[in-house]
């Protein structure tokens, strides 16, 4: 038997020894967690630590690897929803935005069109009268011109705006081809924006995908209930900050015109007309965090861009003694009167909020408003009993599968059936330890994929073990027969793993969610054995074959 060349044993050594030391940390899963939340809490401090953080810290040794699966919401327990995006929303937006700017263009042919006003319309539908018709042809030119080319590779050369004439009126709404670019926009801006709040809220492995056209899958371990998610991600949390034009306790008082009528937060019964342009909205908005006022209450300090801050500094230097509304999803939650210039573009918000509302309120300003609003049509809460459940099925299915196929191995080939479990061992440590190195989740399908693994990964030693007994009976010598066992079973391993490792590939690219999982465990597993399988259970082999000496082996 021709021995391994020197640089091919180093190299199995080493990658042994990698893939036990690797998966070593998800033995002790809750202690390695617990030391790199401490980890993670201590920088982002700048390096200050509670007593609570440096004991968590020290739990784990330091030159030890600290990476863990994470574990999905199937295992660890957690949020499910699943939301339609209100894209309608946009369209009302877009329309409500439009009519300054028609109103503004249509001024300067006032001597032909008469007087402007808007008229009532479904939404997303803006109806705009003119008392002179005649000049209705020089009104659709105008604001014609407001339109501009769709951005989108299916809608070059269209316009964004469908402008018609009924009558007196003119009617404006976005084209189809707007329609379907806004949808689209529309839809990657919420996933984006889900995506920052839940990773603000320090959450693991999210899973946040879109289904369909105007719906959201939204899967979040480690999170206490789906109402908890839906506080975080179900406010639109649309900051502005409005000139104040009254405050009265009538619900039915009159905004008048470019004016709205909203509610306080704090104060029952009260309501605030203000202006409904805003000063400075939530868009110009680059940091908020929870803080505390003079009081010592929950608040929420917030700094504006360059332009935000200008627009805020002017407005507060000319508005002295003016209340100022802040409002928050159209509701007044403060209205402070401006006591001096606020130059400098920050400030801080303050009401009736708890430490919870003022840390949440200030996540959701940081990652932005959802451009629409959003019905969660189906939510689920997965404890963390139901998981560790899981967690311990899935265990005591790997345990039994590996002892089932560890007995009929020695069974059915003796010493190298031991062999081959020794491998097998190595080989779990070494998916364990990829899995934790590329940070994959772990799901129950995930745990399916590995179980299956195991079943398959002696398929390769059955394939070589087979071919050395039939070396044998041709009266080969032990180490010849071994030799070339390992060489003529090659083909048909590679080929039977290959054919496997496709599926896994296909299964990961036309697949979602926990299809995903199971494919991701599968073809790691497929490389895993077929390594173990050829190189480890061959230098095993040659180390006992050398140290024994046999003259005869049975397989």
């Amino acid at each position: 038997m021709e021995p391994m060349a020197l640089w091919k044993r180093v190299f199995i050594l080493i990658v042994c020894a990698w893939g036990i030391v690797a998966a070593l940390p998800n033995a002790f899963y809750a202690k390695v967690e617990s030391h790199n939340d401490a980890v993670a809490a201590i920088a982002a401090a700048g390096g200050t630590a509670t007593p609570e953080q440096e004991a968590a810290k020290a739990a784990w040794p330091a030159f030890l690897p600290s990476a863990l699966m994470n574990l999905g919401l199937d295992l660890r327990g957690g949020a499910h929803l699943l939301a339609e995006v209100q894209v309608e929303d946009v369209y009302k937006a877009r329309m409500d935005a439009l009519w300054p700017e028609i109103r503004d263009a249509l001024r300067d042919l006032r001597d032909q069109v008469g007087a402007v006003r808007r008229a009532p319309a479904p939404d997303g539908v803006l109806r705009v009268t003119l008392t002179n018709a005649e000049g209705m042809p020089a009104a659709l030119e105008a604001v014609r011109g407001l339109s501009s080319s769709v951005v989108t590779l299916t809608g070059v050369g269209q316009s964004t705006l469908d402008v018609t004439s009924e009558g007196n009126d003119i009617v404006v709404q976005l084209s189809e081809a707007e329609k379907r670019a806004t949808d689209e926009r529309t839809m990657q801006q919420s996933l984006e924006i889900i995506r920052r709040r839940v990773d603000e809220a320090g959450t693991r492995e999210p899973t946040i995908q879109r289904q369909g056209t105007d719906r959201i899958l939204i899967q979040v371990p480690g999170i206490g209930s789906a109402d908890e998610l839906k506080k975080l991600i179900g406010q639109t949390a649309k900051l502005t900050f409005n000139a104040v034009v009254s405050r009265t306790a009538d619900a039915g008082a009159t905004a008048g015109p470019r004016n709205v009528l909203l509610p306080s937060q704090d104060e029952n019964g009260i309501y605030y007309i203000i202006e409904e342009s805003p000063v400075v909205s939530g868009d110009e908005l680059v940091d908020a965090q929870p803080s505390f006022d003079q009081n010592g209450s929950p608040a929420v300090s917030f700094r504006f861009d360059t332009t935000g801050a200008r627009k805020f500094g002017d407005y507060t230097a000319n508005n002295i003694g003016a209340p100022f509304a802040i409002v928050l999803d159209n509701q007044v939650i403060s209205a402070p009167v401006i006591q001096s210039h606020i130059p400098g573009g920050s400030g801080i918000i303050t009401g009736s909020f708890t430490v919870e509302d003022s840390t949440r309120l200030a996540v959701l300003l940081r990652a932005g408003a959802l451009p629409a609003e959003m019905t969660f049509l189906e939510e689920r809460t997965i404890g963390p009993e139901l998981g560790q459940d899981s967690i311990d099925a899935g265990r005591i299915a790997a345990v039994v599968g590996m002892l089932a196929v560890s007995v009929f191995m020695i069974a059915s080939y003796g010493i190298f059936g031991v062999f081959a479990n020794i491998a097998l061992a190595i080989n779990m440590a070494l998916i364990i330890a990829v899995l934790s190195l590329i940070g994959a989740t772990l799901t129950l399908p995930g745990i399916g994929g590995i179980v299956l693994t195991i079943g398959m990964a002696v398929d390769a030693n059955v394939l070589v073990y087979e071919r050395i007994r039939e070396e044998l009976r041709q009266a080969k010598t032990p180490g010849r027969a071994i030799e070339l066992g390992y060489e003529r079973a090659l083909s048909a391993i590679v080929d039977a793993n290959l054919t496997t490792l496709i599926t896994a590939t296909v299964l990961f690219f036309m697949g979602a969610g926990a299809v995903k999982g199971f494919a991701v465990t599968l073809g790691i597993g497929v490389i895993t054995s077929v390594f173990t399988a050829i190189y480890i259970t061959r230098l095993i082999i040659e180390l006992w074959m050398r140290w024994t000496k046999p003259k005869t082996i049975v397989v």
